[in-house]
C-alpha cells in the first residue's frame, strides 16, 4: 500500500477550487500556497511544509479572517480541528472554502512525510469548512487506508521502501548518563552489522573519539567528529554534510551500511536533530530515523529535570526524555529503589508513552533499542504541532560552558588527584561533566578520568596509538567555569611545576 500521489482528478479539483473562490488574486497567502504545491510535486517536502505554514500565517492576518482569528492567535495553525470548532461558523463561504484549500493541501504534504494522524485531523477541519469538495473527501479516505494499513502491518511496498533506507538512530542524554558507554556496547556487538558514526562534543577539545573501543575496526571513514558546537544549532549543517558524506562513501565502496548511530552532546535538544531527516530532501529520500535513544542518569537526573532555566531557554534533559522512543535509566546500582521511583514517575509525566528500561553500564539487549521503527512524525506533532517549522528559536543556557585544556608534560599522579578531589568537593555541583586522557608519569597507558558532579573515576586504560602523541587533553562542561582557575590547577599537577 504505497502513499503515491493524489490522481489527476483530484489534482484539478483543487486548482479549481483555489481559483473559483473571489478573493483578490495578489493576497499573499495564495502564492505561498503555490509555491508549496510546486515544492510537493518535485518531492521538496520538507520546504513544502514551511510555504504551507507561510500560506496559513498570511491568511490567519488576511482582512476576512482577522476578526475571527484575533482571540485565537495561533491555532487556526497548530490546532485546526478546534479552530474550526470554535470559529468556523464566523468565517464566510468563499473564507471557508479556502481555509479548507490550504488544510487540505497541507495535508497532502504531510501524507507524502508519513504524518497520518495529523493529516487526516487537518482534512477533518477542511470536510467541516467545505463538506462537499470531492478533494477533501477522495484524500480523507485515501488516509484513512494508509492509516488503517500501517495500523495493522500490512502495508508491505512501505516497508519494502523503508527497509531500502539506511537507518539512522540518535542516542541523546544529558552530560555523564552513559551515551558513549551505550555506543561501545552497540560497536562491540556480535550482531554482524556495519554501522558508521557519527559523534558531537560540546567542548572544543574532542575526547569521546579516544573512548570510542572498535574505532580502528571501524575504520576512520566511518566516524565523523563534530566538536565545539552542539548538533542541534551551532554545527547542525555539519550533520547534514556527514549524513550526505556516508550515503556516498557507502555507495563507493559498494557496502551497504547497516545503520548510522548519532550520538548527540549532552547539551543538545534532539528536536532540531530530527527535524534533518526532514530538511534535507537527499536524507529523506535514503534515510530514515528508526529512533530516539535516550539515556538517563538515575543518580543525577532529577535535579536537572527540575532545574529552573531562565525565560527562553529550554531544559534540555527534559526534551531529551520528552522526544524519547526508549529511554534507559541507567546507572540504577547508584540509586535507591524509592529514588529511582520518584524519578520513573517524574519521567512519565513528560513522556508516558516511551518503554523504560533499567540498565546498569548502560547494558541493553540491542533488539531493544535498534530496528524498532520507534520514531513516528505523528506522535512529534500531536506533542510539538511546530516540530517541522524550520525558523524555530532554540537557546542554550548562556551560564552553561565548556573549558579545554590540551598540554604536553607528565602529570604527578598524587599531584592530579589531590587537584581533582579539591575541585570536585568545591565546584562540583557546578561540574556537570569533565572527562580526559592524561599522560601520568610512570604510567605505560592513557590515564582516563570521567566525572559528573561529584562522582570520579580515573584509570589507566587501553594503550598508546603508534606515533602518537602523548599529551594530555581535558574538556570540563558546566556553569560559570573559569578557564584560568583550571589551567592553572592543571599545570600544577605536571611534573617538575612548583608546588
Amino acid at each position: 500500500v504505497g502513499r503515491g500521489q493524489p490522481g489527476a482528478a483530484i489534482r484539478q479539483s483543487a486548482m479549481a477550487l483555489s481559483c473559483s473562490a473571489p478573493s483578490c488574486d495578489g493576497e499573499p497567502w495564495r502564492e505561498k500556497l503555490e509555491g508549496a504545491r510546486r515544492a510537493s510535486a518535485e518531492k521538496r517536502y520538507f520546504e513544502a511544509v514551511q510555504l504551507i505554514n507561510g500560506a496559513l500565517e498570511a491568511f490567519e492576518a488576511s482582512p476576512g479572517a482577522e476578526s475571527a482569528c484575533r482571540e485565537r492567535r495561533g491555532l487556526l495553525i497548530t490546532e485546526p480541528k478546534r479552530f474550526v470548532e470554535e470559529a468556523g461558523k464566523s468565517l464566510e463561504g468563499a473564507l471557508a472554502t479556502e481555509l479548507a484549500t490550504l488544510y487540505t493541501a497541507r495535508a497532502d504534504i504531510l501524507m507524502n512525510l508519513g504524518g497520518l494522524r495529523r493529516a487526516l485531523g487537518e482534512l477533518a477541519a477542511a470536510a467541516v469548512l467545505a463538506p462537499e469538495d470531492t478533494t477533501v473527501g477522495a484524500l480523507r479516505e485515501e488516509c484513512g487506508r494508509l492509516q488503517k494499513a500501517y495500523d495493522q502491518e500490512v502495508a508491505e511496498s512501505e516497508a519494502l521502501k523503508a527497509q531500502s533506507k539506511v537507518p539512522a538512530h540518535m542516542l541523546t542524554g544529558f552530560l555523564g548518563a552513559g551515551k558513549t558507554t551505550l555506543l561501545n556496547h552497540i560497536l562491540q556487538g556480535t550482531h554482524g552489522k556495519r554501522f558508521a558514526v557519527i559523534e558531537n562534543e560540546f567542548g572544543e577539545i574532542g575526547i569521546d573519539d579516544a573512548l570510542i573501543a572498535s574505532r580502528e575496526d571501524l575504520g576512520s571513514e566511518q566516524i565523523i567528529e563534530m566538536n565545539n558546537g552542539c548538533i542541534c544549532c551551532t554545527v547542525r549543517g555539519d550533520l547534514i554534510q556527514g549524513l550526505r558524506s556516508i550515503l556516498k562513501r557507502s555507495a563507493a565502496s559498494g557496502s551497504r551500511l547497516d545503520g548510522v548511530i548519532i550520538e548527540t552532546t549532552g547539551l543538545a535538544d534532539p528536536a532540531p536533530v530530527a527535524q534533518t531527516f526532514f530538511a534535507d530532501d537527499h536524507i529523506q529520500a535514503q534515510m530514515v530515523l528508526d529512533g530516539i535513544i535516550t539515556v538517563v542518569d538515575a543518580k543525577h537526573c532529577l535535579q536537572h529535570l527540575r532545574e529552573e532555566k531562565p525565560d527562553g531557554v529550554e531544559n534540555e534533559a527534559v526534551e531529551q526524555i520528552a522526544f524519547a522512543d526508549r529511554i534507559l535509566l541507567n546507572k540504577t546500582d547508584l540509586a535507591s529503589e524509592e529514588e529511582l521511583a520518584e524519578l520513573e514517575s517524574e519521567i512519565r509525566q513528560i513522556n508516558g508513552a516511551a518503554p523504560l528500561i533499567r540498565t546498569q553500564q548502560s547494558r541493553v539487549d540491542l533488539d531493544q533499542i535498534l530496528g524498532i521503527r520507534g520514531f513516528s512524525l505523528d506522535r512529534v506533532l500531536e506533542a510539538d504541532a511546530e516540530f517541522l517549522r524550520d525558523n524555530q528559536d532554540h537557546q542554550h543556557d548562556s551560564s552553561v560552558g565548556s573549558v579545554g585544556i590540551e598540554h604536553p608534560g607528565e602529570c604527578d599522579l598524587e599531584r592530579l588527584r589531590t587537584w581533582m578531589t579539591k575541585l570536585l568537593k568545591e565546584r562540583g555541583t557546578d561540574i556537570f561533566r569533565m572527562k580526559g586522557v592524561m599522560v601520568v608519569q610512570g604510567c605505560s597507558s592513557p590515564f582516563v578520568f570521567q566525572g559528573i558532579h561529584m562522582i570520579f573515576d580515573a584509570r589507566a586504560q587501553g594503550s598508546w596509538k603508534e606515533g602518537e602523541p602523548r599529551v594530555n587533553r581535558l574538556v570540563f562542561i558546566g556553569r560559570n567555569l573559569s578557564r584560568e582557575e583550571l589551567t592553572a590547577g592543571f599545570k600544577a599537577t605536571l611534573v617538575g611545576a612548583e608546588a
